[in-house]
């Protein structure tokens, strides 16, 4: 089938601000087995430039796809983007099937298929078996009942719901498509030419604001050889000099995160890797940082998320202050960035609460900071305990975790913004960080620092003009429950968890019949 992947162009800061783009990681990983499934697979990628939206409906119409799927990383705040686009392509072709999938549409997928009358299915949780399964039953004109995974609309207009798909276990089995971009057209971190990539999915912890262990249920993670291996042929063969990896979690197992940096410090490529993980795993692998840094990593965003031990505890982080300040630590030691995030609104807070915040966090010693709003999505337990306080931002593109998005009821929003932005400019501009970005021996420490300053000021002065201009909020909103909706974290597993003896007794329950079949069918 012909088939077009459309990533929406996206107003959140970060897809304008730095002027560097990355490629489209989930729709690669979609397209990928599509094409080795025969399918005539295109992407177009709206967030390069960006195209606006008269142009994407232009291009889409001119490709006159015969399946549509789009999805955005940043699935709640571009939903009303997805909503406006595929609403125009439907008018404009009549016939076209459009498939909606991500995080979002995901645990909202009864209120998306109601309001949006032009989607035909949405994909829920994990897209990569679901998507051949989809057209396949498409192309062969079956019932997409038995396609688990799924929410459709029939041809009446009456919608189904499918069963969860079945979790993929082995994630080597599905390959990204990277023929279908262009990797110079793609930069991060200072020009560098970057892609996405992922080395595992899921995390084991429970942070009641993450939504991440629900959404993938289980950490799962590819073979680390194979990893290493495909980051250094990206590099050999496309150029590629910086991996983001998309991981919450990559260290989550010590033994698979050694045997990836032996591998990759065996494949001898000078390529920078960037990605998050969580401060107790630096603290543990104090033995091996040595590896990490001669593989290639360069800065690891910690999840710090607040400095207060209460609040880590009344989130369920898992972590404690003494190990974020040991982990920062051991970064420093080693050669690699910290950068430190920090959420505020988890609590009601006063002037005295950033005071003693902003002490906390220089004394810390990150060597970045990047600061965010608690954003409380139905699918996590934060939003239960969060479910009854009112709403003052009721622009749906922007809950993109750099806007207030909730009511404090101490303090005014201009006052939380104010003071969440002299937090950073203060801990960005100590002299610590400031020697650190511009005397650093250390190269490519030096141009990671750089870069985030770089960065950091264009973004800063964005944000400022956005919020004394063109942001709105409201007074006495809606409380996020009236907003969003029931909690869903007890329930709406996106994918359906098979133990490996069900799965290995379904295959021979599989083969039998396929036996019995040829026997059959031969006699």
């Amino acid at each position: 089938m012909r088939v077009l992947l459309l990533n929406p162009p996206h107003i959140a800061i970060g897809s304008r601000i730095p002027l560097e783009q990355l490629p489209p990681l989930g729709l690669l990983s979609i397209g990928g087995p599509l094409i080795d499934a025969g399918h005539d697979v295109e992407l177009l990628d709206a967030e390069v430039g960006p195209l606006t939206h008269d142009d994407v409906i232009k291009r889409v119409v001119a490709h006159r796809p015969q399946v549509l799927m789009i999805g955005h990383s940043g699935s709640t705040s571009a939903h009303t983007i997805v909503a406006e686009l595929t609403r125009r392509i439907r008018e404009k072709l009549r016939n076209v099937i459009i498939v909606y999938g991500g995080v979002f549409p995901t645990y909202h997928f009864r209120e998306v298929m109601q309001a949006e009358p032009q989607l035909d299915v949405i994909v829920r949780g994990e897209g990569e078996a679901t998507a051949l399964r989809l057209l396949d039953a498409l192309e062969n004109d079956e019932d997409l009942k038995a396609v688990d995974g799924i929410t459709f609309r029939r041809a009446d207009g009456i919608v189904v719901e499918n069963n969860p798909a079945e979790m993929i276990r082995d994630l080597d089995a599905f390959r990204v498509g990277w023929e279908l971009i262009d990797p110079s057209r793609y930069g991060y971190y200072g020009g560098k030419r970057a892609v996405v990539m992922q080395f595992s999915r899921g995390c084991p912890h429970h942070c009641n604001y993450c939504g991440q262990r629900g959404f993938w249920a289980r950490w799962r993670h590819r073979d680390p050889q194979k990893f290493a291996a495909e980051i250094a042929w990206l590099h050999r063969v496309h150029g590629v000099e910086l991996i983001n990896l998309a991981d919450e979690n990559p260290t989550v197992n010590k033994a698979l995160w050694r045997a990836f940096c032996e591998a990759m410090i065996a494949e001898n490529v000078p390529v920078s890797i960037i990605g998050s993980t969580r401060t107790g795993d630096i603290v543990r692998d104090a033995d091996i940082l040595h590896l990490y840094r001669q593989a290639g990593i360069e800065r690891f965003l910690l999840g710090i998320e607040n400095t207060d031990e209460a609040t880590l505890a009344k989130i369920k982080k898992g972590c404690d202050t003494t190990t974020d300040r040991e982990a920062i630590r051991l970064l420093h030691r080693h050669g690699i960035i910290s950068l430190a995030t920090w959420v505020a609104d988890f609590e009601e807070v006063t002037d005295r609460d950033f005071v003693r915040v902003l002490r906390q966090l220089i004394s810390y010693d990150a060597d970045q900071i990047t600061t965010m709003f608690v954003t409380p999505h139905r699918w996590t337990a934060f939003y239960r305990q969060a479910q009854s306080r009112r709403v003052i931002q009721l622009d749906q593109r922007l809950w993109d975790y750099k806007h207030q998005v909730l009511e404090s009821r101490r303090m005014p929003p201009w006052r939380v913004y104010l003071w969440v932005k002299l937090v950073e400019l203060i801990v960005q501009t100590r002299p610590r960080a400031l020697w650190r970005t511009f005397f650093n021996p250390d190269r490519a420490m030096s141009h990671g620092m750089r870069w985030y300053t770089r960065m950091g000021r264009r973004v800063w002065f964005h944000e400022m003009r956005n919020f004394l201009f063109n942001d709105r909020r409201v007074t006495n909103g809606p409380t996020l429950r009236q907003f969003w909706g029931a909690p869903q974290d007890r329930h709406e597993v996106p994918v359906r968890i098979v133990r490996a003896r069900d799965q290995r007794s379904k295959s021979a329950q599989s083969w039998l019949s396929r036996v019995k079949h040829d026997l059959t069918s031969s006699s």
